[in-house]
């Protein structure tokens, strides 16, 4: 009985010590300064006019090893940067965000889908205006490794999706102010 269980201490003992370690879940906190998201849109056919919200805040959890994950970002609307202080005025009254009633817009995910190693969509729901639509954004560049001046685990990406600025009850001057925004997501986070 002795030599049975020094056997099946032995082997236990064995089995811990080569056996894969198994990654956890880690969470990582926006760099505010470095995710800047943006909005694009046609405007009377004559140009594609360019936005950016300026302060951005949230977390990412990310499992390389189970090829899992979640985002939930939020950006202050009153952060808009169209590049003239009278349209960012006019973009955050009630015809378009309606900053004074909805001051923040959320992205939170449902479902991160990669291919290989890398995520290649996220699945989740947007919120804007109090109106909350299931998105997918698409990713189309990943990194995780560790950032060279922090000295800590990072992971960036950037991400797109097209949305329909009148199913979210901003759609004022449409068609003639295109109805279709291409939203672009650069994120940069840091590993808490």
């Amino acid at each position: 009985m002795n030599q049975l269980l020094k056997l099946s201490l032995a082997a236990a003992f064995a089995a811990a010590v080569t056996a894969p370690a198994l990654a956890a879940p880690e969470t990582f906190v926006i760099d505010g300064s470095h995710t800047l998201p943006r909005f694009s849109y046609s405007h009377l056919g004559y140009s594609t006019q360019m936005s950016r919200f300026d302060k951005t805040t949230g977390t990412i959890t990310y499992d390389k090893v189970a090829k899992t994950g979640s985002v939930d970002i939020t950006i202050d609307t009153k952060s808009v940067d169209t590049g003239s202080s009278v349209f960012n005025e006019h973009i955050q009254g009630t015809d378009f965000f309606d900053t004074a009633k909805y001051p923040t817009a959320t992205f939170k995910s449902t479902k991160v889908n990669f291919e290989g190693d890398k995520p290649s969509t996220i699945e989740g729901n947007l919120t804007i205006k109090g109106v909350t639509k299931p998105v997918v954004l698409k990713v189309t560049s990943f990194q995780a490794m560790p950032h060279p001046m922090l000295k800590k685990d990072a992971i960036g990406a950037n991400a797109t999706v097209v949305i329909k600025r009148s199913e979210f009850n901003a759609g004022k001057y449409a068609p003639y102010v295109s109805d279709e925004v291409t939203i672009d997501i650069p994120v940069e986070a840091v590993k808490q």
